[in-house]
């Protein structure tokens, strides 16, 4: 059985570590979801000059001006099939920092032996996905290209004014626990902003995403 993760990485696929394996394993195939629930032991973000750009991200869920330590969070990984026919996984990302609820919202796709990650409660960034495994089993995600689209309108988003997301996630045996670590920067401002932070998994069967994880608006371009 095959996730849209275990396609595009193909025989690296088998080089995560079995908990990896697992939970990038979720899908319509496999029948499985997962929700986990861990804490976020930092969550950075740059300069006070950032807080504008983080702000305008946060209107649709894209990105967290806030700030914190040891803060809990929950993360829906939900498999479904999309209006357009596409099977998508949810990684809705759920915490309250300062009593503050926030989200980050992302659902993936797969298309052209890729992975294609839509941000935003109404998918307005499309960012391609560069996947690999390292030699402890861990998976390493780096974002590229960037498309915006709202309406008729459509065009790549430049990096210059946004930002690439550098993502480590591994299992560690000793505590039983996944870790975490990711971070966005701006390729002439730097470091925009970041977290890290453990979590376990509760499974359960794939019978379609809970309405609250679903975007309220699914783009058919990629």
């Amino acid at each position: 059985m095959s996730s849209i993760f275990s396609d595009v990485l193909g025989a690296d696929f088998d080089r995560l570590h079995p908990m990896m394996q697992r939970r990038f394993g979720v899908g319509l195939d496999t029948g499985e979801a997962c929700v986990g629930r861990g804490v976020m032991t930092e969550i950075r973000r740059g300069p006070w000059w950032t807080v504008p750009f983080l702000q305008i991200g946060r209107l649709r869920n894209i990105l967290v001006p806030a700030t914190g330590e040891n803060v809990p969070f929950t993360i829906w990984n939900s498999p479904y099939r999309d209006p357009h026919g596409r099977e998508t996984v949810t990684f809705v990302r759920e915490y309250a920092v300062g009593g503050r609820p926030a989200r980050f919202d992302a659902t993936m796709i797969r298309h052209d032996g890729r992975i294609v990650d839509y941000l935003g409660t109404h998918q307005h960034l499309a960012v391609d996905l560069d996947l690999r495994v390292d030699d402890e089993g861990a998976l390493l995600l780096r974002s590229g290209a960037q498309r915006f689209y709202e309406g008729p309108v459509g065009f790549r988003f430049p990096l210059l004014f946004s930002g690439r997301a550098t993502l480590r996630e591994r299992f560690d045996d000793t505590d039983g626990r996944f870790h975490v670590d990711m971070r966005v920067d701006n390729e002439r401002f730097g470091f925009l902003f970041g977290y890290r932070g453990t979590f376990t998994c509760e499974w359960m069967p794939a019978s379609g995403a809970p309405a609250h994880v679903i975007p309220r608006r699914h783009e058919a371009r990629v």
